[in-house]
């Protein structure tokens, strides 16, 4: 069950502290009091989408706190721990939410992080929500097969089916895509081929653009590099006056020095020394230099292929790996057109078995349905009986059509008012008050299968007055019965049906506005039904009938 609903500074509500109890809690309040905000508090914790305008004037965010007291923890916490959160401490589940003016919010499960989708999930297993615009859902066919569903608990049974609704769609698509004209494929395979051609010739294998370049400045430049070479030769080794010559002159006279002078044997040494590298060098330059090819021929090769390469960069591809890769896909797309014709056979033999398999899960979920529609009628029906329909009729109509996402059945709610009246559709017959009872019935049935704690009602009563909302109180206190129930209502016959009983108000202080909500003892509770039933001024006639009400409710 909620505990407890902590709320600050969201749109009037500065700090509010709701302890809700086991049972059927009612919310009262006037119009414009706050007490919509409570269920906008809850739609937060819920995963619903923020938005900074609830933040209340003057404040930088705004926060709510849910603490929820499990029995029994078990699937909450198989959830959590998909969801990498923290598992339920004693039953107990704390849920917050804040959300700063300077945008985005904070999502706290268990004091672990969370994303919106996770407060969704978990709030799947915890709170049915249902609000004052939600009944008119019930007339969408959609919203009337997920009731039918869950109240069979057919949901595997339909996620196998959707499962291979997917399979089929997908397998479509890549039939789709393998459908274009013939004339275009053959143009595109003409086109493909000679890319792929294209960039298979110039023989991309190994090719080093960098050594090309090097290549290409060598050879353009050969005639000089060897002039330059040779000078530089002659002047160490080969030419008259070079400096080896100059060296062994030098080493002559060191030799001679030598003898009359200790120091001369050293630079005679160190002589002898540069000589070898003035002819290790002029070697290095002879190596160097001898491969270097003055051919014209191989000077325009390089110039041919160093414009190749730009080409190819230039159409396919910054670099060189970038045109290797256009040319690996290319070529699988090439493959795959050249191959299209045995693909769209295993496609649609694919596609025939899947289809199959559609139709196969298909009546095996219709046969469910309508085993289930026929209970859910008669619960539904059985549970109208105390709202005002004591001849009504609920029906659930089953057609089968061609598969779609959830099934190959189209449904429709079928509701006959009163004794006499055809079945016709729900839709085309219900005020929005029967719309309502319908809903609230529908509700009923579904707390007795559903594992849901909470039940929120946000003035579910609308359109609907007098004697039948003290139906609509009883219904609800049922339902309370097995479930915590949570309702907002204007109705004093449906908050008498309530086990504790909250009342919103809402006050200015200091220029500022404020909403409270406080639990109502007897007497004040007495003063409150007082109230909604005769208006601010509560007259002695109006509290000493709700007096009786609340005991008739009591007995």
């Amino acid at each position: 069950m909620l505990r407890t609903l902590r709320v600050k500074n969201l749109a009037i509500v500065e700090n509010v502290r709701v302890d809700f109890g086991d049972g059927l809690n009612v919310i009262t309040g006037e119009t414009g009091a706050g007490k919509s905000i409570i269920v906008g508090a809850l739609g937060l914790l819920l995963g619903e989408r923020a938005d900074r305008a609830m933040i209340r004037s003057g404040e930088e965010k705004c926060g709510v706190e849910a603490v929820f007291e499990l029995p029994d923890a078990s699937e909450v916490d198989a959830l959590l721990e998909d969801l990498g959160i923290q598992p339920c401490e004693n039953g107990k589940l704390i849920v917050r939410r804040i959300v700063a003016a300077s945008g985005g919010s904070k999502n706290l499960v268990n004091d672990c992080p969370a994303t919106l989708q996770a407060l969704k999930l978990t709030g799947e297993l915890l709170v049915d929500l249902h609000g004052p615009h939600d009944h008119q859902s019930l007339l969408h066919r959609n919203f009337q097969l997920d009731l039918l569903d869950s109240f069979g608990h057919l949901w595997k049974q339909r996620a196998a089916y959707e499962e291979v609704y997917r399979s089929l769609a997908d397998l479509k698509s890549q039939r789709s895509a393998l459908d274009d004209d013939d004339d275009s494929v053959a143009q595109q395979i003409d086109f493909l081929s000679y890319q792929v051609r294209e960039i298979e010739n110039a023989d991309l294998d190994g090719a080093d653009e960098e050594e090309v370049e090097r290549e290409h400045t060598t050879a353009a430049n050969a005639s000089r590099i060897l002039e330059l070479a040779g000078g530089a030769r002659d002047a160490l080794t080969e030419g008259e006056g070079s400096a080896f010559d100059t060296l062994a002159y030098a080493l002559k006279r060191f030799s001679e020095l030598a003898g009359i002078l200790d120091r001369a044997a050293e630079w005679r040494d160190e002589a002898e020394s540069i000589a070898v590298q003035v002819q290790e060098l002029s070697s290095t330059i002879n190596s160097a230099v001898q491969g270097i090819d003055t051919d014209p021929e191989r000077l325009q090769w390089l110039e041919d292929r160093k414009a190749l390469l730009h080409k190819l960069k230039r159409k396919y591809g910054g670099t060189i790996d970038e045109v290797r890769l256009f040319a690996e896909q290319a070529g699988q797309r090439l493959r795959e057109l050249e191959s299209r014709g045995a693909r769209i056979k295993e496609i649609e033999a694919e596609l025939e078995r899947v289809g199959g398999e559609l139709a196969a899960a298909g009546d095996k979920l219709g046969l469910s349905r309508r085993k289930t529609a026929g209970s859910l009628a008669v619960a539904v029906t059985k549970q109208l009986r105390g709202l005002g329909f004591p001849h009504g009729a609920f029906e659930v109509m089953l057609h089968t059509v061609e598969p779609g996402p959830s099934g190959s059945d189209e449904i429709e709610f079928g509701f006959a008012p009163n004794a006499g009246e055809a079945m016709r559709p729900l839709r085309a017959i219900a005020s929005s008050g029967e719309i309502s009872r319908v809903m609230l019935a529908i509700k009923a049935v579904l707390a007795e299968h559903d594992r849901i704690p909470v039940l929120i009602f946000d003035e579910i009563d609308s359109n609907v007055g007098g004697e039948m909302g003290n139906a609509i109180g009883a219904k609800m206190a049922g339902v309370a019965a097995n479930h915590q129930v949570i309702c907002i209502t204007h109705l004093p016959t449906v908050a008498v049906h309530g086990r504790h009983h909250f009342v919103v108000t809402k006050t200015v202080t200091g220029g500022r506005t404020r909403t409270s909500i406080t639990p109502l003892s007897r007497e004040s509770r007495v003063e409150e039904i007082a109230r909604m039933l005769g208006g601010k001024d509560s007259t002695s006639v109006a509290l000493r009938h709700a007096g009786e009400m609340l005991d008739a409710c009591a007995g």
